[in-house]
């Protein structure tokens, strides 16, 4: 698998500053570890470009509270505009090149 030099990051909405993350082996994220970092039982993908991707907690919006991720909505709605108005991002996300989650 080719290498990619891009820095994942994490989106908490607790947090107005994306925190730097890094696979466990230093290539590509496994399901084990973002569940831990994202607290959840399934993820799901939200495409942003043709290399960058979203990982989500894929049940976010039915945690009590739920909270609303601005950056990574923000981030959604840039690169996919069909989105505004449509959806948000609730939860953690992982913003990362899609190389990095295999």
């Amino acid at each position: 698998m080719p290498r990619t030099n891009y820095q994942p990051h994490l989106l908490d909405p607790h947090s107005a500053e994306p925190q730097p993350v890094s696979p466990a082996n230093g290539k590509s994220f496994k399901l084990a570890e973002l569940y831990a970092m994202l607290n959840c039982r399934t993820v799901d993908v939200v495409r942003l470009t043709d290399e960058l991707i979203l990982i989500i907690d894929d049940e976010g919006k039915f945690r009590e509270p739920a909270y609303l991720n601005l950056l990574a909505t923000y981030l959604w709605h840039q690169h996919q505009p069909a989105a505004r108005g449509v959806d948000a991002i609730v939860g953690r996300a992982i913003l990362c090149h899609d190389k990095q989650f295999r």
